[in-house]
């Protein structure tokens, strides 16, 4: 029994424990003490894990291509596939320098079913290791393991793919930058560097308004038809000169030319007088006539008004009857090829320069000579010089008439429009009877600079294609899409033996087209000339709609027969929007629901064209 004299100790221990207890001031410091080490664990961990997973992935990719490499070597030893798989798995991961490639645990075999088995194994850096030390110890190694698994069927295919690329205007800038990138990483993805015993190419489509096919011009819409050599330009004149005596500078200017035998209503020429020059040059109707005088009235019945016209010196000048009252002009110009109601176009007369760079009318058409109406004031006498030029389709200069129904000219370019006509869907040859369309856009005949390049291997060259890439004009979708199928096409062939695609054969080989787009179809054509209603001013489009409809329902019927034939589609929508018809074709021109990518920045253009060109190859893998 205690004594009495603990009891007052003791009672204030009890108190001191009970208080003890009851205090949980510093609990929330001590708990975070002791989770904190955990907390940093997971985060950094969790670091870890993604830096892992994205490794993962270019790992996997890296050992695809390898094994592709591999694959198509004609080695068959394990020894010689792990050569070959090994300095492409090496090259392949050279990007990645924060890991270590366990070659010790990379292996390339091949089955009896011709099947080359590739598994590799890298060591990433972690951040975990480096930062969690004692006293909590050290949870995870400095490096992570992380594997791949890839397969290739031996028995596998060439690859053929056309890279339809945008260059219309609103691709200026960052956005084709952007597009430049991931169309060379692509390139990088699709194009191995062993080529045998299967290959894989790539061809370039750039497309604005129109198609640029460089050096194969010709041979996709045929030769075009140039000018010939004008020698004469002379008035189209009957009956004797008279001479001219008088001249009143009034209103009407009355001329007295003695025993002229004009009768009213007749068209005179007036030329070689000094002093009232404004008269010289220049057709007249005669009005009010006597045996020795007449008036001068011009083609519309109204009164010439000389009051503020020279006087005339001495008795000088001389006029004649017009032919058939038609002051035409006869031109001569050896086999001018020209018939009766063509139009035609003059260029560089020295002299009578008032014909240059017009629109005329085309009679009286004998195989070396033609006449043509001038309504100028004025016309100045031949000199020397001069080209004649044919005004109608295939001709270097096309007359239309515009929206304004005012005729209007413009001068062909080198680049091309669509097909028309029965093979306008199809992929059939260039012949003479199924020609691509011409292209005449405007006056100087403006053509985009970037040109077609049919399959090649050379990554190098291709990449520098790409690089060289221009952006200008409108968006006629329909009309890069169909040269991405000629690319790819057996049909072409001829036009590039040596980067003729194959026979549509797809066990053999696999053809794809990727096209990519940053906008609405805009530009449609009629005869070569964008059609009215569309994106050309009223002033510059041919009053008349679109030979083939409008491009959408173009781009589908390309689309329909191309996958007809068993070419895959990837379709790439680059900014689009929701709002127009752009990502409705594209989701229906793609081959598969995944084969359509909707970007909205350059890194998703990136992402998108890297999972193209990771689908594409993988459609050669076993699994």
């Amino acid at each position: 029994m205690a004594d009495r004299s603990d009891r007052p100790f003791l009672s204030g221990l009890k108190a001191f424990v009970r208080r003890l207890r009851s205090d949980v001031r510093g609990n929330v410091a001590m708990i975070f003490s002791l989770t904190l080490p955990v907390l940093v664990l997971m985060t950094l961990g969790g670091v870890d894990i993604h830096r892992a997973s994205t490794v993962r992935v270019n790992l996997q990719d890296a050992l695809d291509a390898a094994t592709l490499a591999a694959a198509r070597s004609p080695y068959t030893t394990d020894t010689d596939l792990s050569r070959v798989g090994l300095a492409a798995l090496r090259a392949n991961l050279q990007a990645y320098p924060d890991i270590i490639l366990r070659e010790d645990l990379t292996t390339f075999t091949m089955t009896s079913d011709s099947v080359v088995i590739a598994n590799s194994k890298v060591d990433v850096k972690t951040l975990v290791a480096n930062i969690i030390l004692p006293p909590y110890g050290k949870f995870m190694d400095d490096y992570l393991p992380v594997g791949a698994h890839s397969e290739v069927d031996r028995s596998s295919r060439n690859i053929e793919v056309a890279l339809v690329l945008d260059m219309s205007g609103s691709m200026r800038g960052q956005k084709l930058w952007d597009l430049k990138a991931a169309a060379k990483d692509l390139v990088d993805l699709i194009v191995q560097p062993v080529q045998t015993p299967y290959y894989s190419r790539v061809a370039l489509v750039p497309w604005s308004y129109s198609v640029n096919p460089g050096r194969y011009l010709n041979a996709v819409r045929g030769t075009v038809i140039g000018s010939t050599r004008i020698t004469d330009i002379g008035m189209n004149l009957t009956g004797p000169q008279q001479s001219i005596r008088k001249a009143t500078r009034e209103r009407p200017v009355e001329i007295t030319s003695r025993g002229h035998g004009f009768a009213n209503g007749d068209v005179v020429w007036i030329s070689n007088v000094s002093g009232m020059t404004q008269i010289n040059n220049r057709a007249f109707v005669v009005a009010d006539r006597s045996n020795n005088t007449f008036e001068l009235n011009d083609q519309n019945g109204n009164r010439i008004d000389g009051r503020n016209y020279g006087r005339l010196s001495g008795r000088s000048g001389r006029v004649q009857k017009c032919g058939n009252n038609d002051c035409s002009l006869t031109v001569t110009s050896a086999r001018h090829g020209l018939r009766n109601n063509d139009r035609v176009y003059i260029t560089g007369v020295s002299g009578m320069t008032q014909v240059n760079d017009r629109i005329h009318l085309v009679g009286n058409a004998t195989t070396d000579t033609y006449t043509i109406d001038m309504d100028a004031t004025e016309l100045s006498p031949y000199r020397s010089g001069g080209e004649s030029w044919c005004a109608r389709q295939g001709c270097t200069w096309f007359a239309f008439e515009n929206e304004y129904r005012n005729l209007t000219t413009h001068r062909i370019s080198d680049c091309v429009t669509e097909r028309t006509g029965t093979e306008a869907y199809t992929d059939a040859a260039p012949t003479s009877s199924a020609r691509v369309g011409r292209n005449y856009p405007d006056t100087r005949g403006t053509c985009m600079e970037s040109t077609i390049q049919p399959l090649s291997s050379s990554i190098n060259g291709i990449k520098a294609n790409i690089d060289d890439l221009s952006v200008s004009g409108s968006t006629a979708g329909q009309i890069g899409i169909a040269w991405g199928w000629y690319m790819v096409s057996p049909n072409f062939g001829s036009l590039w033996p040596s980067s003729a695609g194959a026979a549509y054969n797809t066990a053999e080989t696999l053809k794809a087209v990727i096209i990519m787009t940053d906008g609405e179809f805009n530009a449609p054509y009629c005869e070569g000339v964008m059609a009215r209603g569309y994106n050309a001013p009223n002033a510059q489009s041919n009053n008349c709609d679109p030979d083939n409809g409008e491009p959408y329902a173009q781009s589908r019927a390309l689309c329909d027969s191309m996958k007809a034939q068993g070419i895959v589609v990837y379709t790439v929508g680059f900014q689009i929007g929701n709002s127009g018809n752009a990502k409705a074709l594209l989701q229906y021109c793609a081959s598969s629901a995944s084969g359509f990518y909707d970007a909205g920045s350059g890194t998703e253009l990136s992402e998108a064209f890297n999972a193209i060109g990771r689908d594409i190859t993988k459609l050669r893998i076993s699994r």
